[in-house]
């Protein structure tokens, strides 16, 4: 994970921002949205559409082709209208401005519970966790000072992750400030507080540029849980994530 959080200066800090979201983009998404597009193919016409939405066919004509270059939709344009429906990325971008609002309107602590089979991972983990630069924010962030090294999981259930991660990006989660030193540029890092196995607390770590995929956490916690808990790789732990 941690070796790809290094990075150059001139890299954006503002990594929330997803390739493809443009705000201008948003409400023509979410009107093939209530039009069935998330799940079907729908034809219209951008003349249809542009009535619809307020705008001129000319700006729909040309915020279609933006969302199908950007991957958010797909889109076969024919002489009668346009067959549209909504990509995967299309429905995370969606999801996550739906989770951003329930985490305004709502006042109860959420949480998420994730399966994951024990890994081993680069041993990279170790050497980031205890630079001192992060590892005075984990202190002061999360209450604890992290053992040196973090417990990888791969998530089980592989038709969850796509919503998995769309939740956990929608949240802002703790941020753990990036660095510079004399040779390289470390990136930031967002946390999550966790509970390992329903009793040992700890984070969800995530680099914004990672080695692996997304189907994999990454776990700190102030002991090293694979002693506490006695684990070996291929062994199933439960892990409850606090989305704020």
């Amino acid at each position: 994970m941690w070796g790809c959080i290094m990075r150059r200066k001139k890299d954006s800090e503002h990594i929330s921002i997803k390739d493809g979201e443009d705000p201008k983009n948003f409400f023509i998404l979410y009107k093939l949205a209530e039009l069935g597009a998330c799940h079907k193919t729908i034809m219209i016409s951008t003349t249809s559409l542009a009535r619809e939405i307020g705008l001129s066919q000319q700006s729909v004509s040309r915020r279609l082709i933006d969302l199908a270059r950007k991957g958010l939709i797909e889109r076969e344009a024919t002489r009668d209208g346009s067959h549209i429906r909504i990509s995967r990325n299309g429905k995370e971008y969606l999801r996550r401005i739906y989770l951003g609002l329930r985490m305004i309107f709502e006042e109860r602590a959420l949480s998420i519970t994730v399966e994951g089979k024990v890994f081993s991972g680069l041993g990279e983990g170790a050497y980031y966790v205890s630079k001192e630069q992060y590892r005075r924010q984990f202190i002061e962030a999360l209450g604890f000072d992290p053992y040196p090294g973090t417990l990888n999981l791969r998530i089980t259930d592989s038709r969850e992750i796509a919503k998995l991660r769309a939740e956990l990006d929608a949240y802002p989660g703790i941020r753990i400030n990036g660095f510079k030193n004399k040779d390289r540029t470390y990136g930031p890092v967002k946390c999550f507080h966790a509970l390992i196995e329903g009793r040992e607390r700890g984070a969800v770590v995530f680099a914004f540029r990672s080695h692996y995929g997304r189907d994999v956490l990454e776990v700190i916690a102030p002991e090293c849980l694979r002693e506490k808990l006695g684990l070996k790789d291929g062994d199933t732990v439960h892990v409850e994530i606090f989305l704020y």
